[in-house]
Order: C-alpha cells, then sequence, then structure tokens
C-alpha cells in the first residue's frame, strides 16, 4: 500500500545513511540503529515496525541469512485508557498494510482515522451513508440515543475518507453505508475489530488497544 512505500523506504534511507552507504548491518550496528531511533523518541510499536522494515529491505539487499538475529521490542502489558498518538498512527498505518486490495486499505485506514482523529464510535463510522459527502470542516453525526452532534474533522481525516471515496469500487449512495465489505455489502464491525486485534499482537500492544481506545484516546 501507499503507506507501506512511504514508510520502508524512509527506513530503508534511514539506515543506509547510518551504515554510511552499506545496506548490510551487523549486529552491534543494528542495535546502534535501533537506539537512535528508540532516542528520536520512538515508542516500541515504533521501534517493531522499523524493525519489521529493516528485515524486509536487508532481506531485498543481501537475502534472509543477511540479517542479524534480534529480537523485536515488546509493549509492557498494562491496562491503559489510551494509547499514545505514535502507537495510534503505528495501529492503523498496519490495518491498512495488511489490506488485499488497494481501495480496503484505504477503507481502513479511512474508518480507524475516523475514530482517532474525530472521536467516532465504530458503529457511528460504520452507519455513515454517502449522505455526508462533499466532507467539509464539521459533520453530522448521530449516536447513542438517537443524539445528533457536530463533529469536527481534521483536514488528515478529510482526506482519508476522500481517498477511500475514489478507489471505492462499490458505489457510493447517498442513503447507503458509506464503507462497504469486499462484496459490496455494509462493512461488519466485527471485521474492523480483528483487525485491530491482529495488528495489536503483531506490534505489541496491549489487549485494551481495541477501536473504541482510539476514540478515548482522541479525548
Amino acid at each position: 500500500s501507499p503507506h507501506t512505500v512511504r514508510a520502508y523506504t524512509a527506513t530503508a534511507e534511514r539506515l543506509v545513511e547510518h551504515l554510511g552507504g552499506s545496506a548490510l548491518p551487523d549486529l552491534s550496528q543494528l542495535r546502534g540503529f535501533l537506539a537512535a531511533r528508540r532516542a528520536d523518541g520512538l515508542c516500541n510499536a515504533s521501534a517493531a515496525r522499523e524493525l519489521s522494515a529493516v528485515r524486509a529491505f536487508v532481506a531485498f539487499v543481501g537475502g534472509p541469512e543477511a540479517m542479524p538475529q534480534v529480537r523485536a521490542p515488546k509493549v509492557k502489558r498494562g491496562l491503559p485508557r489510551a494509547i499514545s498518538p505514535t502507537e495510534a498512527i503505528a495501529l492503523a498505518e498496519d490495518v491498512a498494510d495488511q489490506a488485499r486490495d488497494a481501495w480496503v486499505s484505504a477503507r481502513d485506514w479511512a474508518v480507524l482515522l475516523l475514530l482517532y482523529g474525530a472521536g467516532l464510535r465504530i458503529g457511528e463510522a460504520l452507519g455513515l451513508t454517502g449522505a455526508i459527502l462533499p466532507l467539509g470542516r464539521v459533520m453530522p453525526v448521530t449516536g447513542k440515543r438517537d443524539k445528533a452532534r457536530m463533529v469536527p474533522l481534521l483536514p488528515q481525516v478529510r482526506d482519508a475518507v476522500d481517498q477511500y471515496v475514489a478507489l471505492c469500487p462499490h458505489p457510493v449512495e447517498r442513503d447507503a453505508p458509506l464503507f462497504r465489505g469486499l462484496r459490496g455489502r455494509p462493512l461488519d464491525p466485527a471485521v474492523v475489530r480483528r483487525s485491530v486485534r491482529v495488528a495489536r499482537g503483531r506490534l505489541g500492544l496491549s489487549v485494551r488497544t481495541t477501536p473504541h481506545a482510539l476514540r478515548h484516546s482522541f479525548a
């Protein structure tokens, strides 16, 4: 996906610069690179993602045997009620990266940004219809007990939704759900929850990292 290309390219460039032009680090060099990245402020989830990109790049250049054996950082299992901005973005990017098609990647990215960047409940996000388009600076949302509110939309959230709409192969209709599954049916919230659950396992995040936790993190 575009997210993977951007992230992996940036990692490869940082690694080569750190090594002074070489792309095949030994164990001490790799540990030095990861330590430098942690000093830049990377959380455990982002550091694990950085290491995954390094593994892919080194294997591409020198083969699987060229990669030194190093453990990915783990996040301590706690009970956080919110996750950090870097962890939230790492989670959303990981979910989008695993999508089988570009439009599904854009869909998952848009849904999670609506939770994290606009504070929507998952049911509210998946209950949106084509009537919200075109997006402006605010968006009406109907929540629990049919209570309506106006939600401000950051440019990044608007761009994510617009990108999904541009790529979606299914018709976007005013009175039909905006977010669709692979066969065009309304997107099941269980699909989003499962994707987040698998992604948090890959990134070593707490079991409390759920779609609803993204909304609490927004708050």
